[in-house]
């Protein structure tokens, strides 16, 4: 394996195939791996060896412990007990590709870039080279915590390699200077790197709080770093898609054009 010593994570190469339903593929040199979320996988060549793993496939884990941590986090962060390693055992690059799991983006992260360490929302993870570890992020505000739309529990990625996340609609990346400060629907917030400061904020005004349609709460973001967001939560399409469903008789869902349905929006930024 042709690998940089003073690197912990191996080093894959990549392609990002499609517009809106993609998946990415992950060329591989003998003895390299790459970890990903049970059941993303798509296809692999034929040289690709698959494995089950407790925790999150970092080198940190390898002791009986450290995967039973990584594993416990993995749970806490709503995820599968589970992992799974995508080895090349045989001679030759091999290839194995991974597909999100509903409409949008796969975002390439390489992780040496961002001091090591990106913060997502709990479910954007895909796939990332072996060494990558995955796990969980504490907010320590109340705010952030009861009306973050995350809760107080993100992912937490850290290492020196790359790793992949997907995020629903169109994915756009800002950066943020030392100064900077922007606000995002709390929906919106796909990741971020870990100089950014985050916060939550209520929205102004009685009239924009219940008729702006924008939700109670927004996320407050200042710089230096990077953060990404979403055009389209999938929380907020599948609601969409829940609205427009033929109602059942006896049902009691909220009719799409009533005040319930408008009123019921208010607290989840719909």
């Amino acid at each position: 394996m042709l690998q940089n010593n003073l690197k912990n994570s191996h080093e894959i190469d990549f392609k990002i195939h499609g517009d809106d339903m993609q998946f990415v593929e992950v060329e591989l040199d003998p003895n390299e791996a790459v970890v990903a979320e049970a059941g993303s996988m798509m296809m692999m060549d034929e040289g690709i060896e698959m494995d089950t793993i407790f925790g999150d496939g970092s080198r940190q884990s390898d002791d009986l412990v450290g995967k039973l941590v990584g594993a416990g986090k993995r749970i806490l962060t709503g995820e599968s007990l589970f992992m799974t390693v995508f080895s090349n055992r045989a001679c030759g690059k091999h290839k194995v590709s991974f597909a999100a799991p509903f409409p949008g983006k796969i975002i390439p992260v390489d992780l040496s870039l961002f001091d090591g360490k990106v913060i997502c929302q709990k479910d954007a993870f895909l796939c990332a080279a072996k060494g990558v570890s995955v796990g969980m992020e504490f907010q320590k505000r109340l705010g952030v915590g009861f009306f973050g739309g995350e809760g107080f529990i993100m992912q937490k990625l850290e290492g020196d390699g790359l790793s992949f996340i997907h995020a629903c609609g169109t994915v756009y990346a800002k950066e943020l200077g030392p100064a900077d400060t922007m606000k995002v629907d709390t929906g919106c917030l796909v990741a971020f790197t870990k100089d950014i400061d985050y916060d939550i904020q209520m929205v102004k005004g009685i009239k924009t709080m219940f008729f702006g349609g924008e939700g109670l709460f927004f996320a407050r973001l200042r710089g230096p770093g990077v953060v990404w967001v979403q055009s389209m939560p999938f929380s907020r399409l599948a609601d969409r898609i829940y609205q427009s469903a033929p109602q059942v008789e006896g049902s009691a869902r909220r009719g799409e054009g009533s005040i319930l349905g408008g009123l019921g929006n208010l607290l989840d930024g719909d």
